[in-house]
């Protein structure tokens, strides 16, 4: 009976460890992707105001990144 809490100790222990990891690395290539390849830029944003038939003022380009939270 011991061996098996031992053995189901050490299960416990292992997916404990091997979540963490995984869960640490997994976060950090995922902001090294964002950082890399941001999801939105500012040559976007000019795109869609011109899109949409208007001349976009720099103001208003970093008033939208601003509000993007980048």
């Amino acid at each position: 009976m011991n061996m098996f809490w031992t053995s189901v100790l050490s299960l416990i222990v292992g997916l404990l460890i091997g979540g963490g990891l995984g869960f640490y690395f997994t976060r950090r290539k995922f902001e090294k992707e964002l950082k890399e390849h941001p999801p939105i830029n500012e040559k976007m944003i000019r795109a869609m105001f011109l899109q949409m038939g208007r001349k976009p003022s720099e103001a208003q380009i970093k008033a939208v990144m601003r509000s993007m939270g980048q």
